[in-house]
């Protein structure tokens, strides 16, 4: 005898907590503030759950999941949630100082942009300076673009976010997967607007040049997108499936040069060329700055290490010319790092880094 005929769909207690669980939802729909529109689309597709509990389906358990899920991510969205922005160039100008040594140029090419982005807000125009390039920043690595991205949402007082293109093989992972598919969930851009809380955040496009090669058409599709201000105030995620206005984030890419950026995403881009550190100011960056900073991190204090000021030229090249400063960064953390466990081992109470001692701590030769 066929078992199949003995099969019974399963009889969700209205009293059980799958049976709450669409009050629930419609209660979180309620809560947060959406378009009328999609409220509807979220309703009616309850209701038709609704209908598939009354009737016992077998599919009822797997659209709840489905249902909750996607309800879940539309409520986290900020569809009308903002920061509000600091509309101060010279504490801009400070952020910058702050954060970087030198690159004279590159700051005040970022100072005039984001000029006239606060002109444009105090005007009451905000989305009129988006109509202008997004700006690109170009250099080799370790030349502080992605720290440079960062210091100017904290000069705006706004909330940031990265999405790294190396490696991205699919523009699904940009803009999502249709609700159809098992898994599915939203593209990267939805998921860092939801990880930010604010409509008007800015977003990293790191690294733009590193997409894979299979997928570069696709991806740059989706850029072409993003970065047009008549296409991005409907931006449609392909889980969310509702237009979803991104004209007022704030992206900012960096590349490590342009050959594999298409012309079309270039054309959007207003590029800012990252200049190399000279030896004079990768000296400055290592003893005012990372110095400083990783001798804090490794728990040393200041009278537990000191090197020598005439060694400071040996450091910043020890294995040659570097344009940026992450292999200065590195010498200077294995140099703390070595002075820590002499400290450690009670081989030294201080240490002192000096001509005499200097290849003991450097990289091999």
């Amino acid at each position: 005898m066929d078992d199949s005929a003995h099969v019974v769909n399963p009889v969700v207690p209205t009293d059980s907590p799958l049976g709450d669980e669409i009050e629930r939802l419609k209660e979180k729909i309620a809560s947060v503030k959406i378009p009328v529109d999609l409220q509807n689309l979220l309703t009616a597709r309850l209701e038709r759950l609704t209908l598939l509990k009354k009737s016992s389906s077998m599919t009822y358990v797997t659209e709840l999941e489905a249902t909750s899920t996607y309800i879940s991510w539309i409520t986290q969205m900020p569809w009308n949630l903002v920061t509000k922005d600091v509309l101060d160039l010279n504490l801009a100008k400070q952020v910058l100082d702050k954060n970087h040594y030198g690159l004279g140029g590159v700051k005040d090419r970022i100072l005039e942009y984001l000029s006239a982005l606060m002109l444009n807000v105090q005007n009451n125009q905000e989305h009129h300076f988006l109509r202008a390039p997004i700006l690109c920043l170009v250099g080799l690595a370790g030349t502080g673009k992605t720290t440079l991205a960062l210091s100017i949402a904290q000069a705006l007082g706004r909330r940031f976010e990265r999405i790294p293109f190396g490696g991205i093989g699919d523009a699904r992972i940009l803009r999502g997967q249709s609700k159809a598919h098992p898994d599915a969930e939203p593209g990267m851009v939805i998921k860092k607007l939801v990880r930010t809380g604010s409509k008007n955040c800015v977003i990293l496009l790191d690294e733009l040049d590193r997409v894979s090669v299979e997928a570069r058409s696709d991806v740059m599709g989706v850029l072409i997108e993003l970065l047009d201000s008549e296409q991005n105030s409907s931006f449609t995620d392909h889980y969310i499936d509702y237009p979803f206005d991104l004209s007022g984030v704030l992206f900012i890419a960096t590349a490590n040069n342009t050959t594999n950026i298409s012309t079309a995403v270039l054309d959007r881009l207003e590029l800012i060329q990252m200049p190399s550190y000279s030896d004079e100011e990768k000296v400055t960056i290592g003893k005012k700055y990372l110095f400083p900073k990783i001798r804090s991190e490794t728990g040393l204090t200041q009278a537990q290490i000191t090197i020598s000021e005439a060694l400071w030229p040996t450091i910043i090249r020890p294995l040659g010319f570097d344009s940026g400063i992450r292999s200065l960064e590195r010498t200077i953390g294995g140099i703390c790092r070595k002075s820590a466990r002499l400290i450690v081992e009670k081989k030294a109470q201080n240490v002192q880094i000096t001509d005499k001692n200097i290849r003991e701590f450097l990289p091999v030769f």
